[in-house]
């Protein structure tokens, strides 16, 4: 225990304080002593922590049961322990349900068993302590994990709600590429057919299939594989090309975006013959 311990002795014979304080010389405790009950809740207030109290049964103006319920109302989590030489069950009943008493020990006391007591009192107080601090940590963490759990759904939330945005845009682009007269094929750097509409497939004679991320290489004819290379180097170019024995004139451009994402734009027209 690194915490400093005070004990609170409350008795209205002199003899009984003196006493106790010899009893625990020899320990670090902090001994105070209260001849009344009035003067103890003074100290209790003053004194800051104190772990344990220990307090005669009989004591003029202020009894030890009315004493100890009020340290209850004052420090709940304070020891409370009983002295008395009166062997009254019923007031020894009312002690303990009361005041909440931890134990009660009859004058005379045994030394070693009050020793014993005091120190077990002790251990006591401190599991009790741990485990409010222990409590209040995993309420802590418990707190933590509901916000971060609230912070997970609304993320979550809103990355569903832009996915769905990105889907609705991409199928809105796809609805008008596949609207358009002419056929369109996006190729990226590596060669991955990124894009093609329907015009596109029905040029290629894919109408059964997709060529989008497959290579361009082995999905495309020879003639529009040497264009995309052209391309590469040109940046910019206008052709005519035999496809599958129609004539399609072919516009391609290689374009380099801001963002750094850079491709090819193939538009074919086969004027209609598909």
């Amino acid at each position: 225990m690194n915490e400093e311990v005070k004990i609170l002795c409350v008795d209205d014979e002199k003899s009984v304080l003196k006493a106790l304080e010899r009893l625990f010389l020899d320990t670090d405790y902090e001994i105070i002593t209260a001849m009344s009950g009035d003067e103890g809740l003074e100290l209790l207030r003053n004194s800051g922590q104190i772990q344990l109290v220990v307090s005669d049964y009989r004591m003029p103006k202020m009894n030890g049961v009315d004493f100890l319920k009020e340290v209850y109302k004052l420090c709940p989590d304070t020891v409370r322990i009983v002295l008395s030489g009166y062997a009254d069950t019923a007031a020894i009943v009312a002690a303990i349900n009361e005041g909440k008493i931890y134990k009660f020990i009859p004058k005379p006391w045994n030394d070693d068993e009050l020793k014993i007591t005091i120190s077990k009192a002790l251990e006591h107080y401190f599991a009790a302590q741990k485990n409010i601090e222990l409590a209040a940590q995993l309420e802590h963490a418990n707190t933590e994990l509901i916000e971060i759990n609230s912070s997970l759904e609304r993320l979550v939330e809103e990355r569903t709600s832009e996915l769905m945005l990105q889907n609705r845009i991409l199928t809105a682009s796809q609805n008008i590429l596949d609207a358009l007269p002419v056929g369109v094929v996006g190729i990226d750097p590596g060669g991955l057919i990124a894009q093609c509409n329907k015009k596109g497939l029905e040029i290629f004679r894919l109408d059964e299939g997709n060529i989008m991320g497959m290579d361009r290489r082995d999905s495309l004819s020879e003639e529009i594989n040497n264009l995309v290379e052209r391309l590469a180097r040109e940046k910019s170019l206008t052709a005519h090309i035999v496809n599958n024995g129609s004539s399609i004139a072919v516009k391609g451009v290689y374009m380099r975006h801001s963002s750094g994402q850079e491709g090819i734009i193939l538009v074919l027209d086969d004027g209609g013959k598909t």
